[in-house]
């Protein structure tokens, strides 16, 4: 079964501790040229029910298209992920 991107991130935050700010995160950011922006998991301040807080804003988890941790990828939305590699 697939998992949901906070359920990534609280892994990373509860089960390997001091990994979540190894991770990245690319999230769907239309103010962005790109229309995606890229953060490192260190720059996450909390994890709500549905939405993850940064210092600078609170963004709902299902504007998250990737997370890699490592080099490896622990979670990709697919479809919104070939539409922005392919428009940038």
């Amino acid at each position: 079964m697939r998992r949901t991107a906070r359920e990534v991130l609280n892994e990373l935050r509860w089960r390997q501790p001091g990994r979540l700010s190894d991770a990245v995160l690319w999230y769907v950011d239309r103010a962005h040229p790109e229309g995606h922006r890229q953060i490192s998991g260190s720059e996450i301040v909390d994890l709500e029910r549905r939405y993850f807080t940064t210092a600078e804003a609170r963004l709902p988890y299902y504007k998250i298209v990737r997370i890699e941790c490592g080099g490896e990828v622990l979670f990709i939305r697919p479809a919104v992920h070939q539409r922005l590699s392919r428009d940038s």
